[in-house]
């Protein structure tokens, strides 16, 4: 086996879609995920120039002519394809191997580029996530059989339903470890209410935060019909308002609006959603506004800093914009999404 080649097995678990070469950057293997996102056999990867892999430009060709770097260098929205094919967008990191040679890292970028900052994860990291994720599935599963015992065992409506939001939140959380372990292209998205997504966010508020916390609902109910994700959306939705928990809020507003001609990206759109989480904590500190959406960034101790990053990749799955303004007092983040338009004569 070639210096550089690395052990397959450790890699081809990972979604992340990864390639190593030799000294003389030559492809000597790729995990299937890479493969895969390529839309090429593995073995025809190999003895391919790195470099040859890059549909235009000179950035695989500068890094790996010159001196061998310390750390990773990333290389924005590269386009890559076996030669011949279709090229494939990607934010990518490029490091030089102990043992000789080269790894690169290929994190897909969508199709709307430049919407947010969101940097991809090492695959360090990435690696470390899905082995978390192995390892929970297993608690998960013993959470659901208890909550389902509970539900046969209580006569009170309250806490049945309390027992039935423990099962339908843990089997929320076991489809996110799946998504990690084994990912799937994502589900094809369906006409859903929105706000009775909200109404599930709210519950799981209600739950988390009891009366130290007063929520406020601020519904257009004319608003038609949204196409999505609702557990997606609920995901990205329930980060928001837990972030303006933790802040410190005592008063969390979900507002729905309808905006007409509202601009997201490059688009306009001539009907959206116009949701806001509005709050009255402490705000987002001003030494993190310009990396808030950034992974691993947080204002608290404890924070992860995963909830911001992860609800605007909802909002981009959904072709949608996450932006926020904030003061002491008074944050608000907009979720804006673009809605069909209403037929002519439809009720």
């Amino acid at each position: 086996m070639p210096a550089a080649a690395l052990p397959t097995p450790a890699l081809d678990d990972l979604a992340t879609p990864l390639a190593w070469a030799g000294a003389d950057g030559m492809v000597v293997g790729c995990n299937p995920a890479f493969a895969r996102w390529l839309g090429v056999a593995a073995r025809r990867l190999q003895a391919v120039p790195l470099v040859a892999l890059e549909v235009e430009g000179d950035g695989l060709a500068r890094v790996l002519d010159g001196a061998a770097p310390q750390e990773p260098v990333r290389l924005r929205r590269l386009p890559l394809a076996f030669p011949g094919g279709a090229p494939r967008f990607a934010d990518v990191w490029l490091g030089a191997l102990e043992a000789g040679g080269w790894l690169l890292e290929a994190n897909p970028v969508d199709e709307f580029p430049g919407e947010d900052p969101v940097a991809a994860l090492p695959s360090a990291l990435s690696a470390a996530l899905r082995g978390l994720a192995h390892e929970l599935r297993n608690p998960l599963a013993g959470l659901k059989g208890a909550a389902q015992l509970l539900s046969r065992r209580v006569d009170d409506a309250q806490l049945r339903e309390l027992t039935g939001l423990i099962g339908s939140e843990v089997e929320r959380l076991t489809q996110l470890l799946d998504r990690l372990l084994t990912p799937v292209p994502p589900q094809p998205h369906a006409p859903l209410n929105i706000h009775a997504v909200l109404e599930r966010v709210l519950r799981l508020a209600e739950s988390d935060a009891g009366w130290a916390v007063k929520l406020v609902r601020d519904y257009d109910p004319s608003l038609p019909e949204l196409t999505g994700d609702p557990d997606r959306l609920v995901q990205a939705t329930w980060n928001l308002v837990r972030n303006a928990i933790e802040a410190g809020a005592t008063i969390v507003t979900l507002r729905t609006r309808a905006e007409h001609g509202a601009r997201i990206a490059d688009h306009v759109h001539p009907l959206a959603l116009r949701l806001e989480i509005a709050d009255d904590g402490r705000g987002v500190p001003e030494a993190l506004a310009e990396q808030v959406f950034l992974p691993l960034v947080s204002g608290r101790a404890e924070g992860t800093g995963l909830g911001l990053a992860l609800a605007q990749q909802v909002a981009r799955e959904h072709r949608g914009s996450l932006a926020y303004r904030s003061r002491p007092g008074h944050t608000v983040f907009t979720l804006l999404l673009p809605l069909p338009i209403p037929e002519e004569g439809a009720t």
